[in-house]
């Protein structure tokens, strides 16, 4: 993946052969704080949706150092490797998979991999010849056709709110306790997400 500072990214994967990711509640929410460990540091989280077997990240991104976000609010640093140089946002998104994944595999009594070997993360607010596709999963539909450079983060935040309803999973968003959807309608006000970031690229609920 490659990571321009100042844009938006969709970032998302999905389970193995489409497999389970999340298999209790509690594992929902050690996610989120994997996300706040290894996500924070590098870039601001606009919007986010956990699913059974795969999940969706919309994050601005700052680069390797804190800048004046939420993150100097959770007092989160990127952290450095061996050599004592920054680690990189890739670096930091693999390691956060593959810690999660030991966990889950400790817990469920499984080996291998969890997620697909490749995550996605495309660019949301630069102009593309081709619109990417997004992952179908439990019947949700790919999502792009053709939007402008503006209309573009309008979208894909739309969509990862609406994914557990387009999958049949509750019959509105604000039903999905796993997704930013909830902050946004004044039902919830997690810590992680930047508000402040989203307004100011003219995303709205």
């Amino acid at each position: 993946m490659i990571f321009e500072p100042n844009h938006i990214y969709h970032i998302f994967n999905q389970g193995n052969n489409r497999g389970k990711i999340f298999f209790k509640r509690d594992n929902y929410f050690f996610f989120l704080k994997k996300i706040e460990t290894h996500v924070l540091p590098y870039g601001d989280l606009l919007a986010y949706c956990l699913m059974p077997n795969h999940f969706h990240l919309m994050v601005y991104y700052r680069g390797n150092c804190q800048g004046d976000s939420i993150a100097a609010a959770l007092e989160v640093t990127p952290t450095v490797t061996r050599a004592g140089k920054p680690r990189s946002f890739n670096d930091s998104i693999g390691i956060m998979l593959r810690s999660y994944t030991r966990a889950i595999n400790n817990q469920e009594k499984r080996t291998g991999t969890l997620f697909r070997e490749e995550t996605k993360a495309e660019c949301l607010t630069k102009p593309v010849k081709e619109p990417p596709l997004c992952y179908n999963s439990n019947g949700a539909t790919t999502l792009w056709t053709n939007f402008s450079e503006m209309e573009y983060p309008q979208t894909c935040f739309n969509y990862i709110h609406n994914n557990p309803v387009k999958a049949n999973l509750v019959k509105h968003p604000a039903d999905w306790e796993f997704s930013s959807f909830r902050d946004y309608c004044g039902l919830r006000n997690e810590k992680i997400i930047n508000k402040t970031r989203t307004l100011e690229f003219g995303i709205t609920q």
